[in-house]
C-alpha cells in the first residue's frame, strides 16, 4: 500500500511539473500577426497563414491562402490604419491555440477632405501548430459593427 502512495504521489509530482503550453505564447503570435497588419508587411502576413486558412466575416467566407491573401487582406489592409485587439478570451492545448476578443480600427478616407471613420467588432483567430513546429494562422472570424464616422 505505502508503494502504491508513493507511486501515486510521485506520478502527481511529475505530470504537475511537466511544462504546460504558456497561453503568452498565443498572445506573441497575436501581436506579431497585428503588428505585420500595422506595418502592412503583406508578405509576413502571408507566411503567418497555413495553406488551408479560413477567413469568415459574416456571409463572407473565403478559403485558403490565395484566396484569402486576396480577398481579405489584400483589398482590406490599406483601408485600415492602427488595428487594436482586447483579448477576452486566449487558450493553448497542444496544437491548437486562440484569442477571442474585440477589436477597434482606423477606417481610412476614401477621399482627401473625406471623414475616416472607426470601425469595431468581435474577433477570433485560431492557430494550428505545422509539421515543422512552427504557428500557421488556420482560422480567423470577424463580426464587425457598421463603421462610424470618426469626428475630428
Amino acid at each position: 500500500m505505502r508503494s502504491l502512495i508513493t507511486m501515486l504521489v510521485m506520478g502527481f509530482l511529475l505530470v504537475s511539473c511537466s511544462k504546460a503550453p504558456d497561453i503568452k505564447e498565443v498572445q506573441e503570435l497575436n501581436r506579431a500577426f497585428i503588428d505585420a497588419w500595422n506595418d502592412r508587411d503583406e508578405n509576413k502576413l502571408e507566411d503567418m497563414m497555413a495553406d488551408d486558412v479560413d477567413f469568415v466575416q459574416g456571409e463572407i467566407h473565403f478559403r485558403g491562402k490565395s484566396e484569402v491573401m486576396d480577398k481579405w487582406v489584400n483589398e482590406t489592409i490599406k483601408t485600415i490604419d492602427d488595428l487594436r485587439l482586447r483579448t477576452i478570451s486566449s487558450g493553448i492545448s497542444g496544437d491548437i491555440a486562440y484569442e477571442a476578443g474585440t477589436f477597434t480600427v482606423d477606417v481610412l478616407p476614401d477621399a482627401p477632405g473625406q471623414p475616416g471613420g472607426e470601425g469595431e467588432g468581435n474577433f477570433m483567430l485560431l492557430w494550428k501548430k505545422a509539421e515543422d513546429g512552427t504557428w500557421k494562422l488556420s482560422y480567423a472570424q470577424l463580426e464587425d459593427l457598421p463603421v462610424q464616422v470618426k469626428l475630428r
